[in-house]
């Protein structure tokens, strides 16, 4: 009887710690929106450095939950939906508001529009994507991923903010939501580097380009990480260009 009493109390403390298990992943989840909001409130109250910088801590927290919830083998379609609806928090809703009040403000219908438009093509990629899953290529992205965009665009304006120069080009940023807009909901194909060859070989190269990148971010953060985050965003566009020019010419 006492043996059958302590089967059971083992059993029930087992699957609380299972449930806890599948738990921890969705808290990862849930900082990612929570940080998402925080930055909200912050670009309404002006603060727009803190804005940008807390939607970069969002991107940590939603790089962390995936993997923690494969490291555990915890990966559930709740999960994969609660991550959905905190990136459009965090990714989708926050940088919108970031644009509209440091830039988007000051250019009435046009910046209000913009910013509509971000988040609702921000919200129809995470649907594609949640489509996609398991049928598109593991190496590429199709579209600019909304984390991506979110990033890009939260550089571009603390860039903006940081540089009084730049301020009276703002227009640019304009211009720069309209492009990020598409190409989330574009078909051009971006590299995931979900696949990097660390083989022996290339290890020592890595590790190199590696350390040269982290000196220069270490040195030059926000401009060093704006130029390498829009470098990516335009290789993908001229290389998607070129493919659809070199298409275009063979059939001709």
């Amino acid at each position: 009887m006492c043996l059958a009493i302590l089967h059971m109390v083992g059993n029930l403390i087992n699957n609380k710690k299972l449930q806890l298990i599948y738990i921890i992943p969705n808290l990862f989840t849930a900082a990612s929106a929570f940080v998402g909001v925080i930055s909200i409130l912050s670009s309404v109250k002006g603060d727009f450095e803190k804005a940008a910088i807390f939607i970069l801590i969002s991107l940590v927290f939603d790089g962390l939950d995936g993997r923690v919830a494969r490291l555990t083998k915890t990966t559930s379609k709740f999960g994969a939906e609660f991550d959905s609806l905190a990136d459009i928090v965090a990714f989708g809703v926050a940088p919108a508001i970031l644009f509209y009040y440091s830039v988007g403000i000051h250019y009435g219908k046009v910046g209000s529009l913009l910013t509509a438009m971000y988040v609702v093509f921000g919200a129809i990629r995470l649907a594609r994507f949640n489509v996609m899953v398991g049928v598109s290529e593991p190496s590429v992205f199709i579209g600019v991923p909304i984390p991506t965009a979110a990033v890009v665009l939260a550089m571009w304006i603390l860039v903006n903010q940081k540089y009084v120069f730049f301020q009276h080009y703002d227009f640019i940023i304009l211009l720069g939501i309209a492009i990020l807009s598409f190409l989330m909901v574009s078909n051009i194909r971006y590299p995931s580097f979900k696949k990097i060859d660390l083989q022996k070989p290339n290890m020592l190269k890595v590790l190199i380009y590696l350390i040269m990148v982290f000196s220069i971010v270490y040195i030059f953060p926000v401009e060093s990480i704006t130029i390498i985050i829009t470098i990516y965003l335009f290789y993908g566009l001229s290389r998607g260009v070129y493919n659809f020019t070199i298409a275009k010419y063979r059939k001709s």
